[in-house]
C-alpha cells in the first residue's frame, strides 16, 4: 500500500516524533532519566506512538495473513511501532508502577516479535506470550544428573544465542549508519529504502529479545519482593492475645536435688541454721545444750567477730603469763644450769 492513499502525513509524523523523543532519552543527555524534562520527553513520546498505534490499527496495515512483499517499502517503519512503544514504557520511573509497566513493556515487545515473525523477519525462537511463574524462573528443575545436564546445555545455547545477537547487532548498526544519511537525503531508491527499513526491524528483533529476557527476571525479583513484604495475618482473623511475662526458673536434675536445694540450683535456703537446730533438737538427734545460743539482735557477722577477738585476747594472755614464767624461771636459774658435759 502506498503511504500518502491510507496513512497520510500525520501518522508519518507522530512515528517520527515518537522516534525522535525516544532517541533523545536514550542518549542519556540529562543527568538523571527520572530528572522532570526527561520524563516529559516520555510522556510526549509515549502519546505520540500510542496515536500512531491506534491510526495503524485502524487502517489494518499489517495482516498475519499476508506476505512481507504485500506491504509496501515506504509502510515497513510502522513495523517498530510496538518496540518503540515497549522501549518507552520502560523509561518510566515511577517505583509503584513498575510491575505494571514491565508487563506492558513486555506485551509490546511480544506483539513486535509475533508480528515480524509472521511475515518470516528473521529467524528465532518466539518467547512466552507471558512471563515464566516465580517458582519457575531461576530454579533448577528436579530430575538427577540428568536434567542438571540439560540444564547445563540449556545454558551454554542461550550464552551462545546472545553472542550471535551482540555479534548481529554491531553488524546491523555498522550497515545502519552507513545507510542512513543516503536515505535520509532522499537520494536512495525504494529497495535502498526498503533493505533500510528491515534491518532496522531485524535489530529490533535483537533487541526485543533481550529486553524481555531481562523484563523477565526483574519481575520475578519484584514479585519475591511483595510476597516478602506482606503481613502474615493471624489464622480465622483472630487477633493475638497479649502473653502473661513468665517467671524465671530453674529446673533441678533429679527430685534428690530438689529436696535439697528447694527451689532448684542455685536454689534458695528453705530454713535458718536456728530452724534446722530446732528441728533435729526435736528428733533427738542433738541435745539442747548443744544448740548455740545467740545474742539477740546481733547479726551472724557481728557474732563471729566477737568471738575471733575474743579469741585474740585469750591467746595474748596465754602469751603473756607464758613470758612472765620464762623471765622468773631465768632469774633462779643461771646460764648453763644443768650442763654436765663439759664439767671437768
Amino acid at each position: 500500500m502506498a503511504e500518502g492513499a491510507v496513512a497520510g502525513p500525520r501518522l508519518a509524523e507522530l512515528l517520527a516524533a515518537g522516534r525522535r523523543l525516544w532517541e533523545e532519552v536514550e542518549s542519556g543527555a540529562e543527568p538523571s532519566s527520572g530528572a522532570p524534562a526527561v520524563q516529559d520527553k516520555v510522556r510526549q513520546g509515549l502519546e505520540a506512538l500510542r496515536r500512531a498505534a491506534a491510526m495503524v490499527a485502524q487502517l489494518e496495515l499489517f495482516s498475519e495473513n499476508e506476505e512481507l512483499e504485500e506491504i509496501a517499502s515506504a509502510d515497513l517503519k510502522y513495523l517498530l511501532l510496538p518496540a518503540l512503544l515497549g522501549a518507552l514504557t520502560l523509561k518510566q520511573v515511577d517505583l509503584s508502577r513498575r510491575l505494571e509497566h514491565l508487563e506492558s513493556a513486555r506485551a509490546q515487545f511480544w506483539r513486535f516479535l509475533k508480528l515480524c515473525r509472521s511475515y518470516g523477519l528473521g529467524s528465532f525462537p518466539l518467547p512466552p506470550a507471558s512471563p515464566p511463574a516465580e517458582e519457575d524462573a531461576g530454579s533448577p528443575s528436579p530430575g538427577g544428573p540428568a536434567a542438571a545436564q540439560a540444564s547445563l546445555v540449556a545454558m551454554a545455547s542461550s550464552r551462545q544465542a546472545k553472542i550471535e545477537r551482540y555479534k548481529q547487532k554491531k553488524e546491523l548498526e555498522n550497515r545502519l549508519a552507513s545507510m542512513r544519511t543516503f536515505v535520509e537525503s532522499g537520494q536512495a531508491d525504494e529497495d535502498q529504502i526498503r533493505e533500510f527499513y528491515i534491518l532496522q526491524i531485524q535489530k529490533w528483533i535483537n533487541t526485543s529479545l533481550e529486553e524481555i529476557e531481562s523484563i523477565d527476571q526483574e519481575m520475578v525479583i519484584l514479585r519475591s519482593r511483595g510476597t516478602a513484604k506482606q503481613p502474615s495475618a493471624p489464622p480465622h482473623g483472630t487477633s493475638r492475645q497479649a502473653r502473661t511475662p513468665l517467671k524465671p526458673f530453674v529446673l533441678t536434675r533429679d527430685a534428690a536435688q530438689a529436696k535439697v536445694f528447694g527451689a532448684g540450683y542455685p536454689g534458695l535456703p528453705t530454713m535458718t541454721v536456728d530452724d534446722w537446730y530446732e528441728q533435729r533438737r526435736r528428733q533427738g538427734v542433738v541435745s539442747g545444750q548443744s544448740v548455740p545460743q545467740r545474742t539477740p539482735g546481733i547479726a551472724d557477722e557481728e557474732l563471729q567477730k566477737q568471738q575471733q577477738e575474743k579469741k585474740e585476747e585469750e591467746d595474748d594472755e596465754e602469751a603473756l603469763q607464758k613470758a612472765r614464767n620464762w623471765d622468773d624461771w631465768k632469774d633462779t636459774h643461771p646460764r648453763g644450769y644443768g650442763n654436765r658435759q663439759n664439767v671437768g
